[in-house]
């Protein structure tokens, strides 16, 4: 017995060594550098002066973090309806007995296997391009004026699209997994008591989906609050107020950047604190909204 303890901690030594070197002590430490005023990131702990919460307070009262906080919501808010819905109806219609099922799924999810920075490339160089894209040769086409998808009125909205086309397909296969389970019988119990598609999809397939929806919201959370890539890539050069997302505006204070004069990593330390407690209570808020499946499947 005292062989196989001693064999199970040697196994899991190195997994538990990596997770602390690499997970928690940074962790650790990004929490309490955000209780003290620190230049640089790599700075020694002993040049590190504690200002509590101080850090917090500055960070809330900066504009440009009050607009990318902004910016994160509208993504969150308005991109999740719009990505949650067009997801879900993909799922509904591969399930239904569709054609070519296996390629449509390897269609719609391909984005999600192309490069973030390729794909976004594509969108501002030709898709969004004002002169020779593909948007304004169909406005043009139909009679339209042209328009300017990259100006600072447009440009938030169109790295929403953007960001949009790219992430349909992952929650897609979450949705998919989910109506896969449930059992056949109950829809064709359903079908012999005379109830219709529509019926199906209200009563049965929703409710039995919600622990699918927690999971798809808490992902779509995660990955809104850490969005980074596509800021940066629809505004390559500066962080533009239209575009600039949490993460962007505590690299700027960390590294330096546009409307910061010097680095402060313990308000960047404070930024990524406060992003983690969203995350923290919006999963909570989900968990007590969202109720699990009430049928074991």
């Amino acid at each position: 017995m005292k062989q196989d303890k001693k064999m199970i901690v040697t196994f899991l030594m190195p997994a538990v060594v990596a997770f602390a070197l690499m997970f928690l002590y940074p962790v650790v430490r990004t929490v309490i550098m955000s209780l003290y005023e620190v230049k640089n990131v790599t700075d020694a702990a002993d040049t590190w002066t504690f200002v509590g919460f101080e850090n917090f307070i500055t960070v809330l009262k900066n504009d440009t973090f009050r607009k990318s906080m902004y910016n994160i919501f509208r993504i969150w808010l308005v991109g999740g309806i719009i990505t949650m819905s067009i997801s879900l109806l993909f799922a509904v219609l591969l399930t239904n007995g569709i054609k070519g099922k296996g390629f449509f799924r390897a269609v719609i999810y391909l984005p999600n296997v192309v490069s973030a920075v390729a794909l976004a490339t594509m969108w501002t160089q030709y898709v969004f391009q004002s002169k020779y894209g593909l948007f304004n040769n169909i406005i043009r086409f139909f009679g339209g004026n042209a328009v300017n998808w990259l100006g600072p009125d447009m440009k938030f909205w169109s790295m929403l699209i953007a960001f949009i086309f790219g992430a349909v397909g992952y929650y897609m296969l979450i949705f998919l997994s989910g109506i896969e389970r449930i059992p056949t019988e109950i829809y064709e119990a359903a079908t012999i008591d005379g109830a219709t598609k529509g019926n199906k999809f209200r009563y049965i397939t929703l409710p039995l989906l919600r622990g699918v929806f927690k999971t798809n919201l808490t992902f779509w959370t995660i990955n809104t609050i850490t969005f980074f890539v596509w800021s940066k890539m629809f505004s390559p050069v500066d962080s533009e107020v239209s575009t600039v997302s949490p993460v962007v505006h505590m690299m700027n204070l960390v590294f330096g950047g546009k409307a910061v004069s010097g680095t402060f990593a313990g308000r960047g330390a404070a930024v990524g604190v406060l992003l983690a407690v969203c995350v923290m209570l919006t999963f909570a808020i989900f968990n007590l909204c969202i109720k699990d499946d009430d049928i074991e499947l």
